[in-house]
């Protein structure tokens, strides 16, 4: 029978008026919607990757909720000092000092020690004793005792945990996914980093004039909670370090040593990003002071205007790949840093009215080749070394790069009071314009693809370099 009225139902024909040209018609737009649909689900699994692996999936999650909290924190807790406590400008420098000295103080053994025991282990207890150290600072605002060297002390335990962590989560990440899918890996990560970025800093400024900045520092330490209970769900276990009967700690921290200073171009990448971390540390201290006590902006604004550089950032995710395609590894490395650098430079040009739209576009470039620096150089030294020396490399180049920040920090304090906060954006703003230097005069300059032998632990190796057209 025919449906009411007469006709025939959509999609449908009466056997009576059904040809084989009307029957291929159907199936060939069939086939066409299945193959479309096809393509959308694979697309839709590419697109999710290495999150369709539970352990991996896990560990994301622990790093997007970690990085939401530690985000609402860089503006709080020096929001905290100016704000609340009314600190100097060389207090501020002080306190942006200690949060990075962990590097200089640890950063060398940190690396054997991380090599000797079970990376998630140290990524847990990581995460617990910083949701203690950062937790202490609303308790101590509330009963009203909170005091700058409160904020110096957890600004450096917090640190030295920090230092353990980054050091066993680099490490970490080779043994869970595989050094064939180590940039997706760190691009997946890097992008919940990007995010975290641009909403981040937004959200901590409003939440700094809602709660006040002790109490949005309280939220901080619940996402280092959260971070524990997901990492803690990781299945994928690692065997149990065997000590050599001949382990040596300041052995293992020369075999470190040498492996980074060994190699020409892990040379070049440390002292490249040194060096903008130098005075990126000069600008970045100095940059909420500026904001907020000499354009007298609300905290809400200045987290909107910091959140410019997770705008970049995101991206700089998607930019990471197409970069490395189009110019080649080494050029992309030496590429993104200095165009970073020389969108750095608008940044003390920022003031009321069109000027701050101005500093905050090189805040947007400056965030996209710093992911595309990162990415491609992170990636390249992890596949670069042996599994037994990941920790050492990593808590090595740590102390040569992120050591750096607290001096930075330091100095910018100092230029800030002698000369002025303005005078000392500037000085930090043009210094990062030179961290480009080692690595354009070095190898990478031109090496379009990187592969690396894989070294011996004692013997350094460099890696073979190969010329592309």
């Amino acid at each position: 029978m025919l449906p009411a009225g007469g006709r025939v139902a959509a999609g449908f024909t009466s056997s009576a008026t059904t040809t084989p040209e009307a029957l291929a018609s159907v199936l060939s737009t069939n086939f066409r919607v299945l193959r479309a649909g096809w393509w959308v689900l694979r697309g839709v699994r590419d697109l999710a990757g290495l999150l369709r692996d539970r352990d991996f999936r896990q560990l994301f999650l622990a790093d997007t909720i970690s990085q939401f909290g530690t985000q609402i924190t860089m503006i709080a807790m020096p929001l905290v000092a100016v704000l609340a406590l009314h600190a100097t400008a060389f207090e501020v420098g002080l306190l942006a000092a200690c949060e990075t000295a962990a590097f200089l103080l640890v950063g060398l053994p940190a690396g054997a020690w991380v090599d000797r025991m079970r990376r998630r282990v140290v990524l847990v207890n990581g995460d617990l004793g910083r949701a203690v150290l950062i937790g202490s600072i609303p308790v101590a605002w509330w009963t009203g005792v909170l005091t700058m060297p409160q904020l110096y002390v957890v600004a450096v335990l917090a640190g030295v945990l920090t230092v353990f962590f980054d050091v066993a989560y680099q490490s970490y990440l080779p043994h869970l996914v595989g050094t064939d899918k180590l940039v997706e890996g760190n691009s997946k990560l890097q992008a919940v980093g990007s995010v975290a970025q641009l909403t981040g800093p937004a959200l901590g400024g409003l939440l700094v004039q809602w709660l006040t900045a002790p109490f949005a520092i309280g939220l901080d330490a619940l996402s280092y909670l959260g971070s524990a209970a997901f990492v803690g769900l990781i299945r994928k276990r690692e065997a149990r370090v065997a000590r050599k009967p001949d382990a040596h700690l300041g052995r293992e921290i020369a075999e470190g040593l040498r492996f980074v200073l060994g190699n020409r171009l892990l040379r070049a990448i440390a002292a490249c990003t040194a060096t903008a971390n130098l005075f990126g540390g000069i600008l970045t201290t100095m940059l909420i002071l500026y904001l907020a006590r000499d354009l007298h902006l609300a905290p809400g604004a200045i987290g909107l205007f910091l959140s410019t550089f997770g705008i970049g950032a995101l991206i700089g995710v998607a930019l990471v790949a197409p970069a490395a395609r189009l110019l080649g590894q080494g050029p992309t490395i030496w590429v993104s840093i200095l165009l970073g650098g020389l969108a750095g430079l608008l940044i003390p040009v920022g003031a009321p009215g069109w000027r701050l739209w101005l500093a905050a576009g090189g805040g947007i470039v400056s965030g996209v080749m710093t992911v595309v620096y990162n990415v491609t150089q992170v990636s390249y030294r992890q596949a670069l070394t042996p599994d037994a020396l990941l920790g050492r490399m990593n808590a090595t180049m740590r102390f040569l790069v992120w050591g750096t920040l607290p001096l930075g920090g330091l100095l910018g304090g100092v230029l800030g009071t002698v000369f002025g906060v303005h005078q000392a954006l500037w000085v930090g703003a043009a210094g990062e314009t030179l961290a480009a230097v080692p690595v354009f005069f070095s190898p990478l300059r031109t090496q379009r693809e990187l592969r690396a032998e894989t070294p011996s632990p004692d013997v350094p190796a460099e890696p073979n370099p190969v010329e592309t057209q």
